[in-house]
């Protein structure tokens, strides 16, 4: 696969609770350069990147990031002032209690009201995969495209595990068998070439990792 196809998939991420302004901008410096799909970064960089970055690279920012429980009137909030700072898309985190408790109209609703307020600005669903089973893995794209989101995430990558190539496969048969209109995000320990490979040939259409663009620098891949 061209590793020019694999970085345009790529959300170039930073979201670590150290990260400076500088290090964001530096993020935003390689999202350019090699032409990825965003750079993802806290919120509270939202509105320096949009200015930074000109429109030469997707801003995307997270919500509700990384427990997902905070209230779903706080998320909203959350994500329309992203929105009004500049960003192009939302990464938010489901309650993953109420999606463990099957109290689904509540998981779908809390999305459905989150994307109320992203309007044409893309919108990812974090679902933390490792903390579901498979029933709940399988119930979850369903949520998420009833709810009009864009695509269903894996894992904000700060839980017990990332994604696995299982997830994805779980997803996409879902996505399929049903005629879902959304898309997947693999996030979380893709740590090499041959990784991102496989999640994007298994069905994900983003992955969500800094390793990519790393591995790329240090071996001149371009």
């Amino acid at each position: 696969m061209d590793i020019h196809e694999i970085l345009g998939k790529c959300d170039h991420t930073q979201l670590s609770v150290t990260a400076t302004w500088e290090d964001i901008r530096a993020l935003i410096d390689d999202g350019i350069k090699y032409s990825t799909a965003s750079v993802c970064i806290p919120p509270c960089y939202v509105k320096q990147a949009k200015e930074y970055a000109k429109g030469r690279v997707a801003i995307c920012t997270v919500i509700g990031f990384p427990n997902g429980y905070n209230t779903p009137m706080s998320k909203y909030t959350e994500a329309a002032e992203a929105v009004s700072l500049g960003a192009d898309e939302v990464d938010m985190v489901i309650n993953i209690g109420e999606m463990k408790a099957r109290h689904y109209e509540a998981v779908r609703d809390e999305i459905k009201l989150v994307k109320s307020c992203c309007k044409d600005k893309i919108l990812k669903v974090i679902v933390e995969t490792c903390l579901l089973n498979e029933l709940e893995k399988r119930m979850a794209p369903h949520l998420v495209a009833l709810a009009g989101a864009d695509f269903i995430k894996t894992s904000t990558g700060f839980s017990k595990a990332g994604a696995t190539f299982r997830d994805v496969e779980i997803f996409k048969e879902e996505i399929d068998k049903n005629g879902l209109n959304i898309k997947i995000k693999a996030a979380g320990g893709i740590s090499s070439i041959a990784d991102a490979e496989k999640f994007i040939e298994l069905g994900a259409d983003r992955l969500g990792t800094s390793r990519i663009v790393k591995i790329v620098k240090e071996e001149n891949l371009l």
